[in-house]
């Protein structure tokens, strides 16, 4: 395992997660990537290997501990050393208040945050003996702001956020880098081209943003000199109102 580092992308689907993984693979990451059903990532593992990288493809679900544990464990003892660690699962839903269950709300924060809380911890303690290592937690538009119908997203994304820089402030000094990139528009996947069609139709003028450009950003966040970190960054297309 000498001189083999690995990323970890909790939450790779078909747009960002796996746009990330593929960066990274690139430069010689082997790409860890979890879904909580591993045969929807044989493509994008397929893909990376195609291209000349390395990936293994995990089926786990981030909001249990004990698999949580397994996974980072596994990784560390058979593939290589986690260097980078990317939260990326979006839990986006949208309900009005009335309508919002506690089911509801209670597996959204379970999704987008408290298995952000997991992913972090686990991934820290084995980068802390090292004195090194990359967490990046992916914001949107509701860890800065709620909005109606959006009570339970917002709030799960306001806690990630908060996780992010409770995580930083403790970790930065300790030599592992915490980042909290925040993505304010609509991102080029499947679910915004088939609920937004029209919004999808600005593509054509880089209305939406292109998940190669936020594995770029990802890629420069891990880059970073430690004398000029950043924590937290907004990216957003040139027409989003903000």
């Amino acid at each position: 395992m000498d001189n083999k580092k690995a990323i970890l992308v909790i939450g790779a689907g078909d747009a960002t997660g796996g746009a990330i993984a593929r960066r990274f693979a690139r430069e010689g990451y082997i790409a860890c990537v979890t879904r909580r059903h591993a045969d929807k990532l044989e493509p994008l593992v397929n893909q990376i290997i195609a291209e000349g990288g390395q990936a293994h493809g995990f089926g786990s679900d981030a909001r249990k501990e004990d698999q949580m544990i397994e996974l980072v464990n596994q990784i560390e003892s058979t593939i290589a050393p986690i260097e980078v660690a990317v939260f990326n699962i979006g839990a986006n839903v949208q309900f009005s208040i009335t309508d919002t269950t506690a089911r509801v709300y209670s597996k959204v924060w379970e999704m987008a945050c408290f298995a952000g809380f997991l992913m972090g911890r686990e991934t820290a303690r084995v980068m802390l003996p090292r004195e090194r290592g990359t967490i990046i937690f992916t914001g949107a538009t509701a860890s800065l702001r709620g909005r109606a119908n959006y009570a339970a997203f917002a709030g799960a994304k306001h806690g990630l956020r908060a996780l992010a820089q409770s995580m930083a402030r403790e970790l930065w000094p300790k030599g592992i880098h915490v980042a909290h990139p925040i993505i304010d528009g609509a991102i080029d996947t499947e679910f915004i081209r088939e609920t937004f069609p029209q919004r999808y139709a600005l593509k054509d003028q880089d209305g939406i943003v292109d998940p190669e450009s936020i594995a770029e950003a990802y890629w420069q966040i891990h880059q970073q000199p430690r004398n000029a970190w950043t924590h937290e960054t907004e990216l957003r297309p040139w027409m989003e109102a903000w």
